[in-house]
């Protein structure tokens, strides 16, 4: 049974006592340091001089500085950047600046999974991962809420790593609704197959795949996405509030019946074993090789991938849509 944590279990004035930089001011970053400023933790945003995330912390109130510079003054690390970024910006301007007793701290496991870093064996290495976007780690913070996270110990030098993850996910939120104990391998793994399988990649030609076939078959293209694509919020607002049977129970006995016998014609075992394919060539380290392996390339890739989405004819029913339905300017 997974351990969870919560307010009771442990004591913000931990990380109080320490100094924080946080690498990187995008969607994580953000959050994680206005969370951070607001629990009164001493924090540092370390970013490229004169890019956009400088000038956006600066907006936010933040004294930004040099990555090199915030980590050298820092007892705590966040890396929060990009994962194909890490080991370059580990490289020329963490390590360098790593003491003894320092911590590095990581929203989610990849990058010491996967060895883009390997770190001294004198610090703490540790995980807080916020399952949702950072925006809405921040939006529940101002709420005097929080969202779930996740924390592991990588590496407990000090004997007070596990103490100190929890210490910071309460300072940002998730204590007070419920922090679960993981491991680096075991978060990665399972995030790496919830995007690819199910929550981006499985979703997303699963929408497109459908709304083709209504399309490829004679009907409207607006009607096929409101079919495919605008509704499928609407179930998924049901499933997340209330579960499977909870989404059951709000739709027509037609639609529990063609769902229930017609869904494993769609996703069946052939589907299942793809899955543990995928699910193979994240643990041996395949998609690591092939995603940061070499990371100009794949960015170049991704890019290109990028363009073929947005070129698909759903994406252009879709703007028009969405201004209709006033979701989009």
């Amino acid at each position: 049974m997974v351990k969870i944590y919560y307010d009771s279990d442990t004591d913000a004035s931990l990380i109080k006592s320490k100094s924080v930089a946080v690498i990187g001011y995008g969607s994580q970053g953000r959050a994680h340091a206005l969370n951070l400023r607001d629990s009164g933790v001493k924090v540092t945003v370390g970013v490229r001089e004169g890019g956009k995330s400088w000038e956006a912390a600066k907006r936010d109130g933040f004294k930004p500085a040099g990555i090199a510079e915030a980590s050298k003054a820092a007892d705590v690390i966040c890396v929060l950047i990009p994962d194909t970024e890490h080991g370059t910006v580990y490289s020329e301007s963490i390590a360098p600046n790593l003491k003894a007793g320092k911590a590095l701290m990581f929203a989610h496991g990849y990058s010491i999974r996967f060895g883009l870093i390997n770190p001294p064996k004198d610090v703490d290495v540790f995980m807080v991962a916020p399952k949702s976007p950072g925006p809405k780690l921040r939006e529940a913070y101002q709420q005097g809420f929080g969202v779930p996270s996740l924390i592991a110990v990588g590496q407990d030098y000090t004997g007070k790593t596990r103490q100190l993850a929890l210490s910071y996910a309460k300072a940002i939120g998730s204590t007070k609704v419920g922090v679960l104990e993981t491991t680096f391998s075991e978060e990665t793994e399972e995030d790496l197959f919830g995007e690819q399988a199910v929550l981006v990649g499985g979703l997303m030609y699963l929408i497109n795949t459908g709304f083709e076939t209504l399309v490829e078959n004679g009907y409207t293209p607006e009607l096929a996405y409101f079919e495919v694509l605008h509704e499928m919020k609407l179930i998924v607002d049901l499933v997340y509030s209330s579960g499977l049977t909870g989404m059951l129970k709000a739709v027509s006995d037609t639609a529990k019946y063609g769902g229930i016998t017609k869904g494993p014609y769609i996703v069946n075992d052939d589907t299942k074993e793809r899955m543990q394919e995928l699910l193979k060539a994240i643990k041996d380290g395949s998609f690591a090789k092939e995603w940061t392996g070499n990371p100009a390339e794949s960015r170049k890739r991704l890019e290109k991938m990028m363009q073929d989405i947005e070129s698909l004819q759903i994406e252009t029913v879709g703007k028009k849509i969405r201004k209709m339905a006033g979701l989009e300017k």
